[in-house]
């Protein structure tokens, strides 16, 4: 339908263009033929009206052109506004079926888990379910989103009881290996040779938070397999000096001064 419409204005512009460029050349030549046979007593008349026909012809075909170059600039804003209109069409038509896979991850079932909640966060097209460990009471949230990013984390309720420092020296101490990852420094190795996008860990004034991030599969259950057996089951619960490396931070300016105290890890 909208083809048909541009079609035909299209075709009435271009007849529009050549009748009032035949219209003008008729009138031109006539007038001039006029000048020719005029008598000599006429002949500066005649000339002034020959430059009044030229200068009309001119007009003529400069609106002419003006009405062709308008219907092209609305064939192209038409066109363009199509195009605009059929990747428009296109970009819903893949987000319905993206959140439609999303959904399918709400309130997905596990033996080993109870369903606490479900709830769907517009502002970032995230579908979240809340789960809650049966033996252990420990909770999970699941939020599935269109992102390349595959992240998981652990958080843990710190909240300190004196200024001390005492969370802070734990979250460095229990990235100093575990019972399978015995290297004194696995979070620098994995920083080094893993393909991940995000590797850190974070202590809040109330908690404290281990997180890992790639976009690669094999490479994220990798990071998870580390740092869950680093939460877990950490070297420091063994191996005193994991503590008295991180629990103090000592400096020595010159060789024959005393150990300066710089604070926590």
């Amino acid at each position: 339908m909208l083809f048909h419409r541009l079609a035909k204005m299209a075709f009435l512009a271009i007849t529009a263009t050549v009748a009032t460029r035949s219209c003008a050349s008729a009138f031109s030549a006539s007038t001039l033929r006029s000048v020719v046979g005029a008598s000599s007593s006429t002949s500066r008349r005649s000339l002034t009206n020959a430059a009044a026909v030229a200068f009309l012809d001119s007009r003529n075909r400069a609106a002419a052109s003006s009405a062709s170059a308008s219907a092209g600039r609305f064939l192209s804003r038409s066109a363009s506004t199509s195009t605009c209109a059929a990747s428009s069409i296109t970009a819903l038509r893949q987000s319905t079926v993206v959140e439609s896979d999303l959904e399918k991850n709400l309130g997905v079932s596990h033996p080993g888990f109870d369903i606490i909640s479900t709830d769907i966060v517009q502002e970032f097209g995230a579908y979240c379910t809340l789960y809650r460990h049966k033996q252990s009471g420990a909770e999970l949230l699941s939020v599935s989103t269109d992102d390349d990013n595959k992240c998981f984390g652990i958080t843990f309720r710190t909240p300190p009881t004196d200024s001390t420092g005492v969370p802070h020296i734990l979250e460095h101490s229990v990235l100093c290996g575990s019972r399978k990852y015995k290297t004194k420094d696995p979070f620098v190795q994995l920083l080094q040779g893993s393909l991940q996008t995000f590797l850190n860990a974070f202590t809040y004034p109330d908690r404290t938070c281990y997180v890992v991030a790639s976009q690669n599969t094999k490479d994220f259950y990798n990071l998870i397999n580390v740092y869950a057996d680093a939460v877990f089951h950490p070297r420091a619960t063994s191996d005193p000096m994991v503590h008295a490396q991180e629990g103090w931070h000592l400096e020595l300016e010159k060789m024959d001064e005393p150990l300066t105290y710089k604070g926590v890890v």
